[in-house]
This record gives structure tokens, C-alpha cells and sequence, in this order.
């Protein structure tokens, strides 16, 4: 695994690079200042603009293990630290019920780390080596949750009762995203480095097609990104995702669709454009869209 402290940013853009993960020198510095720094990394922007896909990459360049946490409403301290494993639990009771040992004998067989459940924030904490630990889509989380998530990021350490305190031998790597879906706390954001990620530009999405399907050829790979550009600029309910490219790119390949047109884009856009009220208002731009993509 690579330490955090050998790391330069020479070797975070390799590791980018190893990875086929292709952005730009101001997300590769923010990305090499939250390994230095072992600080806690929070990426806003919108959905599918690829802030997950940076946790996934950097567990890959440290070689290491990614322990992901999705934060939804209602999410609570026993999903995300840790529960006891009851039924166990019931099973030893029993057992020592039938031995007849006193209770402070049974409450430290039952109460010990055999009988814990690990959740993703504990395992960060208990890990024998550094890992990346990746809070996804923090904003969907409550504000209580946030509030708890706090006293974790600070100390990056866990109190259990019944066992105490428990610190991390060797500090996570964090990295929290957030598609802004409320606005998140200035303690949480004074505790991270920030970085905004959104879509890629028409280039760098381009060389993204070209990385990940070769065999496409240059002329479509450049009307896809071009068209999907151009998509993003509409009013859409839900703007198209760098993945979504790729799964056009794909289709439009597997049906040896080598040029596109209009009859192609709308047998295909569904892949793209996810809600019936978004293909309806792009099916009368997919001319002037298709011109634009063309040149």
C-alpha cells in the first residue's frame, strides 16, 4: 500500500492515470493536498459529474481497501458505527444460563468485539491499515447525522459503552459528496477541504470516450460528446451523467450505428434521458442539436 507521506503529486497523477480517471490539474491538486494533509475531502456538484468515482480511485492509487457509506433519510448512528449482534448474543446467554455463570460473567462474554456488528464508520476506525472511507451523498443524511458525523471527522474516534473508547491506529482517507441537495453545515465544511467537481468539458469528455471504448470511432466519439454537451445546456429534469455517455456510446456501437442522425438519436436517447418530459422537449431541438455536434 502507499503512504500517504510518500505520495507527490507526480504520483497522484499517475495513479489518475493507472486508473483511467481523467480530469483536471485543479481536482489532481485538491485530491494530492487531502492525502497530505489527511484532511477530509467534501465534493459538491451535480449528479454523475463522477464524485463517487474519485473515492473508488483514490482506495485504487493507495492500493487499499474502500469502505462506502450512502447516506439516505433517516440514516442513523446504529447503520453507520455499529449494533450488536442480538441474536448471538441470545444464543450465549443461554448457554451460560445452562453453566449457571453470574451475570458480570455473561455481560463481558456477550459485551466483547465477537459480538459486534461493524458498520462502515467503525470498520474505518478498527482498520489495520489505512483505507478510504467514502461518505456518499451526505446531503440526503439528516442534520443529527451530520451533527454526529462531526465528533468522528474530528477525532477519528468511537465510544462504545460497554468496551469504550475506540481510537484509529491509522487515519482514513475521507471523501464526502454531496449533489446539494440541502446545504450542508459550515462546521462540516470547516473540517474538509473543498472541491466543486462538475461535468467535464467537450474535450475532456471526448478523451474520456476514447479511453473507455477505443473501438469507437473518432468522428462519432466526437458527435456523441458534442450532442450530450449539448444536452447539458437545456432545461432538463435530470442533466445527463458522464456514465450515461458511455452507456450511449455503447449502444450506438452495438447497433453499428457508425454516423449520427436524427432516426439513431431517438431510438437511442432513452439511454441519455431518463424522464418522458425530457425526451419530449428535446425531441423537437434534436435538429439544431444534431447540427451543432456535426461540425
Amino acid at each position: 500500500m502507499t503512504s500517504s507521506s510518500e505520495l507527490t503529486p507526480a504520483l497522484v497523477r499517475q495513479g489518475l492515470e493507472r486508473a483511467r480517471y481523467l480530469t483536471t490539474p485543479r481536482v489532481e491538486t485538491v485530491l494530492y493536498l487531502a492525502l497530505a494533509l489527511e484532511k477530509p475531502l467534501l465534493i459538491e456538484g451535480p449528479a454523475g459529474a463522477g464524485k463517487t468515482e474519485i473515492g473508488k480511485v483514490l482506495a485504487e492509487i493507495l492500493a487499499t481497501e474502500l469502505v462506502r457509506l450512502q447516506c439516505y433519510e433517516g440514516l442513523d448512528e446504529a447503520k453507520a458505527l455499529y449494533e450488536w449482534n442480538y441474536q448471538k448474543q441470545l444464543l450465549r446467554i443461554q448457554a451460560d444460563r445452562a453453566q449457571e455463570l453470574a451475570w458480570g460473567e455473561v455481560s463481558r462474554h456477550i459485551f466483547s468485539h465477537e459480538y459486534l456488528l461493524e458498520r462502515p464508520l467503525l470498520h474505518a476506525v478498527t482498520a489495520p491499515c489505512k483505507i478510504v472511507l467514502l461518505i456518499d451523498e451526505i446531503d440526503k443524511a439528516d442534520e443529527q447525522f451530520e451533527a454526529f458525523l462531526l465528533e468522528v471527522l474530528s477525532e477519528f474516534q468511537v465510544s462504545i459503552p460497554e468496551l469504550g473508547t475506540v481510537r484509529a491506529r491509522h487515519r482514513p482517507a475521507v471523501v464526502l459528496t454531496s449533489n446539494r441537495a440541502r446545504e450542508l453545515s459550515e462546521a462540516l465544511k470547516r473540517r474538509c477541504l473543498y472541491l466543486y467537481l462538475d461535468f467535464p468539458g467537450l474535450e475532456i469528455e471526448r478523451d474520456i470516450i476514447r479511453l473507455k471504448i477505443p473501438e469507437l470511432s473518432e468522428r462519432l466519439r466526437d458527435q456523441v460528446a458534442r450532442f450530450v454537451n449539448g444536452l447539458r445546456k437545456l432545461d432538463l429534469r435530470k442533466t445527463p451523467s458522464i456514465a450515461e455517455t458511455l452507456d450511449w456510446a455503447r449502444a450506438l456501437r452495438a447497433l453499428q450505428i457508425t454516423e449520427l442522425d436524427a432516426s439513431g438519436i431517438r431510438q437511442t436517447l432513452s439511454l441519455v434521458l431518463k424522464h418522458e418530459e425530457d425526451l419530449r422537449r428535446v425531441d423537437g431541438k434534436i435538429g439544431s442539436l444534431l447540427a451543432s455536434s456535426a461540425r
